[in-house]
């Protein structure tokens, strides 16, 4: 899967509605998830659009939203990718939806429903079970017991790769999972996307492993 460096410039007329943002931090908790996780990825959003009603040309803004520390609420909230990209220190990885995934599974009005009544109801972070989905050593017990570090799916709160992952299955785009236990980077391993993913800012050296190689079902519930 190759990676290429792009600018915003040149990708923002590309980029689509369920297209995933991966972050790579800077920050002290972005770290931990990082080495938790064995990977560059601490953070993840998806790309919404909205249209400028009575335009008389065709434009648009692409907009992210995530469940993240910003504008002074911790939880599920919508903003400018453009002013997201502008402050953002650290990586940020641009996924395209494949055409398969987009032209044959993804319902664009179910995507924007379930994730616009999340951020309406301004549901909050949930740290313990984004700290629990890095830990998956004790998932799983012997006998099928599941352990203490399994997460149950709850939406009552969200960390940022469950948001994503329960928008991309309301769409259509995946089969049922358990979105609760998706961390940033197994959802970036999701077989949903191009074979290309695009550099928008940071260190053009590092690379997102096993980027687009695993099967959405492998975290059926």
């Amino acid at each position: 899967m190759a990676a290429k460096q792009i600018k915003y410039a040149e990708a923002r007329a590309q980029m689509r509605p369920g297209d995933v943002i991966a972050f790579g931090g800077k920050g002290h908790f972005s770290e931990i998830i990082k080495f938790a996780t064995r990977s560059e990825v601490s953070h993840v959003g998806v790309i919404l659009q909205t249209r400028v009603l009575d335009a008389d040309d065709d434009r648009f803004f692409n907009q992210i939203i995530e469940s993240t520390s910003l504008n002074g609420f911790n939880g599920v909230s919508i903003s400018r990718f453009s002013d997201r990209l502008a402050s953002y220190e650290g990586e940020m990885w641009w996924l395209p939806l494949n055409d398969t995934v987009r032209e044959k599974k993804f319902n664009q009005k179910r995507f924007y429903n379930f994730l616009f009544n999340q951020a309406k109801d301004r549901k909050e972070y949930d740290l313990p079970q984004a700290i629990k989905s890095s830990l998956d050593a004790l998932d799983n017990l012997p006998f099928g017991i599941q352990g203490p570090t399994y997460n149950k799916e709850d939406f009552s709160k969200f960390f940022c790769s469950e948001l994503v992952a329960a928008g991309l299955e309301q769409a259509g785009s995946v089969g049922k999972v358990n979105a609760s236990e998706v961390t940033p980077i197994d959802l970036c391993r999701w077989k949903i996307y191009d074979d290309t993913y695009y550099h928008l800012k940071g260190d053009a050296t590092k690379r997102i492993s096993r980027y687009n190689s695993l099967s959405p079902s492998r975290w059926d519930v």
